[in-house]
């Protein structure tokens, strides 16, 4: 049964953020009214300070934001994959039809809730009635440890007020999160949105008394915690070349169980393998961890990146020296075994981008143009410095428009990019590779990845002759007047004259 709560007790719970009455009285904005509008409507409606925090997380960079799915698949996406959490949609039927949709494409596997509501419950403020509801409904401490609700566009730009929510109900936690298109650039931060929530909760929880460990138990060596979705034999990988340091690698934050936040910020540093989470960074600082930027990727980042986790660490200058000295070899041996011989531009969302640049560039491409669409960050300067030292154009924020002119311009052997990238250059006879499906889904680091990159990227440049061939081939075919079903070339005849005005009905015979 629903209880009723009004907008005086809404009031009454929250002084210092009280309800705008005058944002509720027109009709919801949907999103046809443009993110100008949505966003003036979101601070009318008392969201100016959940705003604000997006936008100094999250900078919209040269340009106002790249293309992209819609960003809050990000964090769907991150709870979809935790054990025992709940994940609950307010948004626009629409939306979370394609979200949902878009989750199970990529395997969710797992029911995603949703709290229907029109312009009526929207603007009285029974949306967030229905929502505590769900919450309720929903927090069962046999099934779930967290439930998880996401304010998209219009419950945001209305003013919704996830924060209200019960922080708690029968020891299930309650995670009520904003993630508006028009406050969130892409859907790789998004992910830090949810993940940085988590973290935040976890870290009051750790500092209030004991908590449960991670499901293997704490080890034994101190861990590293790894932050940013990647192949799942990177963390591996990564635990090996930290073992010679008396390191081990602790979770990996987006976390696939909410126990492992805590060992998380237990690590005794946080590796950004993904730079810009910078909400979840700001939780591990908090927390008294040193943040170390970059990865271990090639023989150059390698080296960096062992040398800066065994300082953030303490480890001896000696002992980090003699890890370098065992595993640098293997990783040299591997890019000089398959070197990469070819032109090659690239591009994506993920926030990987500069990471793999810095190893087709060691592997021996010229990569003369890389654009991510996350922005630039602290934790990404060691790859910007290294890149930009041997040539290569980095652009931020970077837009369509930005990949298909650096494809103009330097007529690369190989693009890689996001789908309308690869479409392009394959339209032009040019061999290309989607980098999400194909090159962030594979292994990066260490000799694994060195060699794992080399044999999909060469198998690539060798498909040329074949786009050659299928282009003289289907010449002139499915382009211009022929790209439907018509054989006939269109005939382009006169324009029909102007017809005589007609006369008033009086003046009619």
């Amino acid at each position: 049964m629903a209880v009723s709560l009004d907008i005086a007790d809404l009031r009454a719970r929250r002084p210092a953020e009280p309800v705008n009455l005058e944002a509720t009285q027109g009709d919801g904005l949907g999103c046809h009214a443009g993110k100008d509008a949505m966003r003036a409507a979101a601070e009318a409606a008392g969201m100016s300070e959940t705003l604000d925090q997006l936008k100094r997380d999250y900078p919209a960079g040269p340009h106002d934001q790249p293309q992209s799915m819609c960003p809050a698949f990000g964090s769907l996406r991150v709870g979809l994959r935790m054990r025992r959490t709940a994940t609950i949609l307010s948004g626009s039927a629409c939306c979370v039809y394609g979200l949902t949709f878009t989750s199970h494409f990529y395997g969710a596997r797992r029911s995603v809730g949703y709290v229907p509501f029109n312009s009526e419950t929207l603007v009285t403020g029974k949306l967030f009635e229905d929502i505590r509801d769900a919450v309720h409904a929903s927090a069962k401490p046999e099934d779930y440890d967290a439930v998880v609700v996401i304010n998209l566009c219009v419950p945001t730009a209305s003013g919704v007020p996830l924060r209200l929510l019960p922080k708690e109900i029968d020891g299930v936690r309650i995670i009520g999160i904003d993630v508006p298109g028009f406050g969130v650039p892409t859907h790789a931060e998004a992910k830090d949105v949810l993940a940085g929530a988590m973290l935040k909760f976890a870290r009051g929880e750790a500092e209030n008394g004991p908590v449960q460990a991670p499901r293997g138990g704490r080890s034994e060596r101190p861990s590293v915690a790894l932050l940013g979705e990647m192949f799942p034999a990177d963390p591996v990988v990564i635990g090996g070349l930290l073992e010679p340091l008396g390191l081990s690698a602790g979770p990996v934050v987006p976390t696939r169980e909410w126990r492992e936040l805590y060992g998380a910020l237990d690590a005794a540093a946080v590796a950004a393998i993904h730079p810009f989470y910078t909400a979840s960074i700001r939780e591990f600082e908090a927390a008294g961890r040193p943040v170390v930027g970059s990865a271990p990727v090639g023989h150059d980042g390698t080296a960096d990146w062992l040398a800066a986790i065994g300082h953030a660490c303490d480890v001896a200058p000696a002992t980090i020296a003699a890890a370098q000295n065992r595993l640098l070899p293997a990783i040299r041996g591997a890019l000089s075994g398959q070197p990469i011989k070819g032109r090659i531009t690239l591009s994506g969302y993920e926030g990987s981008e500069l990471l793999v640049a810095r190893l087709l560039v060691e592997s021996g491409a010229e990569v003369p143009y890389v654009g991510t669409a996350c922005p630039r960050t602290p934790w990404s300067e060691p790859d910007r410095a290294w890149l930009e030292e041997r040539g290569v154009t980095i652009r931020y924020r970077a837009s369509l428009e930005d990949d298909l002119a650096a494809f103009h311009e330097f007529r690369p052997d190989l693009a890689i990019g996001t789908t309308p990238v690869v479409q392009h250059a394959k339209e032009r006879g040019t061999p290309a590779l989607y980098f999400t499906n194909l090159i962030s889904a594979r292994p990066l680091m260490g000799a694994a990845g060195a060699g794992s990159l080399a044999r999909v990227i060469n198998a690539a440049l060798a498909n040329k002759p074949r786009f050659d061939a299928m282009r003289d081939f289907f010449e002139g075919v499915g382009t211009g007047h022929a790209a439907g079903i018509w054989q006939e070339i269109p005939t382009i005849k006169a324009a029909p004259k102007a017809a005589a005005p007609l006369k008033p009905i009086g003046e009619m015979a």
